[in-house]
């Protein structure tokens, strides 16, 4: 059994929505299938990331190709991993050696020529931004041999507004900017692409902030959950590979309708929408979608479909057998 699990990116999801605060919901949601495909903002938390084992890190607008029928997903072992940096300083340089002792990756840093620059904005209270200079990146890049880039560069952002986000929590305000940034560098590249920030962290406040965001405070660097990520992503296949085909459900937050949504009613494959995880957005509900109302009861209704039991048969009261004549 195979599920699809989204929280988009920059529209304030009550879990999801900060700093890898949607992990525990993607291991519970992992224990009732096969593989879980996700996107980095599922699980991305600066130096950590707990994706369960049998997970798919897929970045979000390859994602939507998938869920379209456009790719298949090609498993691999590992992917040797392109790091690039505005400056290679100590931050990059000691992060990436972490990362290669301790999850035996296959990674090398590459200075940009003209630096990559992501600015945060804030539209309609929702996460945006403008990225310069990804066109530069991605003809410098191409020099060079590699299955899947990280990208570890600073994000310009108004200090009040971060300020506020870790002490009340809300939109977090970088977010949409780095969606952005991989959205277009992934069309460009067609390989696995994350970004993780630097220079960005609050460690130097000694303040305790609201706990979905707590784990932004205590490092200085945010590369670790891309390339934790990144070392077995799978690669893009136009000839074969888990197709959409094969996708059993899609567990989606509540109030929004993207590219995911429509692919997955263009493919008739089920689309479980949690109520409880809110955002920003106030999207109808759709007939089409099964509702409920937390990620304990989607669970619930994933291993109903794993076991092959219908959900009608375990509710009370139940229905009268319909007979057709």
């Amino acid at each position: 059994m195979n599920v699809v699990m989204i929280v988009p990116t920059g529209i304030g999801c009550e879990i999801g929505g900060h700093c890898g605060d949607a992990a525990p919901v993607s291991r519970l949601l992992g224990a009732c299938c096969d593989t879980l495909i996700l996107h980095p903002n599922v699980v991305n938390a600066s130096d950590v990331n707990e994706m369960p084992p049998n997970s798919l890190y897929v970045e979000g607008s390859q994602l939507d190709l998938f869920l379209q029928g456009k790719v298949f997903l090609r498993r691999v072992h590992s992917n040797k991993v392109l790091v690039v940096v505005n400056k290679a300083d100590y931050q990059s340089i000691n992060a990436v050696s972490a990362a290669r002792v301790s999850l035996g990756i296959d990674a090398e840093i590459l200075e940009l020529k003209k630096p990559l620059r992501l600015i945060a904005e804030m539209k309609n209270g929702i996460a945006t931004g403008q990225v310069e200079n990804w066109k530069e990146l991605v003809k410098q890049v191409k020099a060079y041999e590699f299955d899947a880039l990280a990208i570890a560069t600073p994000i310009t952002v108004d200090k009040k507004t971060l300020m506020n986000y870790f002490k009340h929590g809300g939109v977090n305000p970088v977010g949409g900017v780095e969606a952005v940034a991989s959205k277009l560098i992934a069309a460009a590249l067609g390989k696995p692409v994350a970004h993780g920030p630097v220079d960005y962290a609050m460690a130097e406040h000694k303040i305790v902030v609201e706990p979905r965001v707590a784990v932004e405070t205590i490092t200085e660097n945010f590369i670790h959950c891309v390339l934790k990520g990144l070392h077995q992503a799978p690669r893009l296949s136009k000839t074969g590979g888990l197709s959409v085909t094969d996708v059993d459900a899609m567990v989606s937050p509540y109030g929004c309708f993207g590219p995911p949504h429509q692919a997955c009613l263009d493919a008739g494959i089920p689309v479980i929408v949690v109520r409880e995880n809110k955002s920003c957005l106030k999207v109808p509900e759709n007939k089409k979608f099964i509702y409920v109302e937390n990620y304990l009861e989607a669970a619930g209704l994933l291993m109903s479909m794993r076991a092959g039991v219908h959900p009608s048969t375990v509710r009370r009261p139940i229905a009268h057998t319909k007979v057709i004549r």
